[in-house]
């Protein structure tokens, strides 16, 4: 009775905070209702809901009489909440306790959801539905077995890490979306953590665009977008490769703190900057094709050059996949040693090899763009030292 009472007063301190005419006590008696008729019999239960349909009923009739709108969600969440009542006669506890506060959360953030619905773009929509097909749908029926004589390709647990990666990728710009327009710093952050070259690509052109009024700031972006990517491929690496993560970490973290310390250095202390950069979502047909496919070239390429030609050839594959989607390539780094064809320290390096290279394909993007010889200059010596920070720092993990 008090896990009832409860539940229907959570609820209905919500709708009477939000001046609702079915409040507290309401929702705290259907609560009860649906706990007292769930010990009686199953044809109590409906007939009771059956009331409980009435009621609704007659308070949204009188609602449209009085000319307001209709309180559909309030009806909703009374008739959920007099069957929460009925689990809890039923003896469960957790599940309706959970389903009240999620209720509840759900409720209270009612201009919260409003104003991110009013902003969303039919593209992140489509998005949002593609990332449930490829996770929902098409994860199940693949077949959770190598396919080819050679072992190197188990359709699901590549299927697995491409689902993963855009579900990363489409996080990260749900957030730039939501506070990108907070400054161009935080968008750097945000934007770098979805793809780092597209990032500093945009806000290149803005530094060029602005006159030279965000010149001088090119280089804070440019270190704060591969902050982003470091930190993103060593949380690739925990997901997919946890026992290689400790490995991984020193090298990822020790770059990721050199462009916090230089870009705090290189910062410009003037007014914040506020304006949206257009990067596109990175879940679409094409973008999730273009992983899964780039994902498994280089996975395989990865493993072929490991048996065939060594270490050396593997790492070279690291490099050259990094120039063009670092992402990827530290997942498909991830993926070859949890199939054991290499080991921890190795798979360090070739995501360190990754990660550099994707932080050196940035230099000529910022070139072509910033005709500015000291911002090239600062650029190009800030690059050298976090390059020789990670070089250090595998020759560490090595040792």
């Amino acid at each position: 009775m008090a896990v009832a009472l409860t539940i229907g007063l959570l609820a209905g301190l919500e709708r009477e905070w939000a001046h609702k005419e079915t409040g507290v006590r309401t929702f705290a008696i259907v609560s009860l209702l649906g706990m007292i008729t769930s010990l009686l019999s199953p044809a109590f239960t409906i007939a009771a809901f059956g009331g409980v349909l009435l009621l609704a009923a007659f308070t949204n009739i009188r609602t449209l009489m009085a000319d307001k709108s209709a309180e559909i969600t309030t009806s909703v969440a009374l008739m959920l909440t007099f069957y929460l009542g009925v689990l809890v006669g039923y003896g469960h506890l957790f599940t309706p306790v959970a389903a009240a506060i999620v209720m509840t959360l759900l409720l209270s953030l009612k201009s919260e959801l409003t104003s991110f619905t009013g902003v969303l773009l039919r593209s992140e929509i489509r998005s949002a539905v593609l990332v449930a097909l490829i996770g929902f749908v098409i994860y199940p029926i693949l077949p959770n077995r190598y396919i080819d004589p050679w072992k190197l390709l188990n359709p699901r647990s590549a299927w697995a890490i491409v689902v993963v990666l855009a579900l990363i990728g489409f996080g990260n710009y749900l957030l730039l979306r939501l506070y990108g327009s907070r400054g161009l710093y935080i968008t750097a952050v945000l934007g770098g953590a979805v793809n780092s070259t597209a990032t500093i690509a945009q806000l290149a052109d803005l530094s060029m665009s602005s006159g030279g009024v965000f010149i001088s700031r090119t280089v804070p972006f440019v270190l704060l977008a591969n902050l982003a990517m470091f930190l993103r491929n060593l949380v690739i690496v925990a997901l997919f490769a946890p026992a290689a993560a400790p490995f991984c970490s020193l090298p990822l973290l020790t770059m990721a703190g050199a462009c916090t310390v230089i870009a705090f250095f290189r910062r410009t202390p003037t007014e914040t900057m506020s304006k949206e950069i257009p990067l596109p979502s990175p879940v679409s047909f094409k973008s999730v094709l273009f992983f899964a496919v780039f994902f498994l070239a280089i996975e395989t390429a990865s493993t072929v050059a490991k048996r065939f030609v060594g270490q050396a050839g593997y790492l070279i594959i690291g490099f050259i996949g990094g120039l063009i989607s670092s992402a990827s390539t530290t997942a498909a780094a991830a993926s070859v040693f949890t199939k054991g064809e290499t080991n921890a320290k190795v798979t360090a390096v070739a995501v360190t090899l990754a990660s550099v290279a994707s932080v050196i394909v940035n230099l000529p993007i910022v070139f072509r763009r910033a005709h500015d010889a000291a911002v090239i200059r600062r650029l190009t010596i800030d690059t050298a030292i976090i390059i020789a920070l990670g070089s250090a720092s595998v020759a560490l993990v090595l040792l």
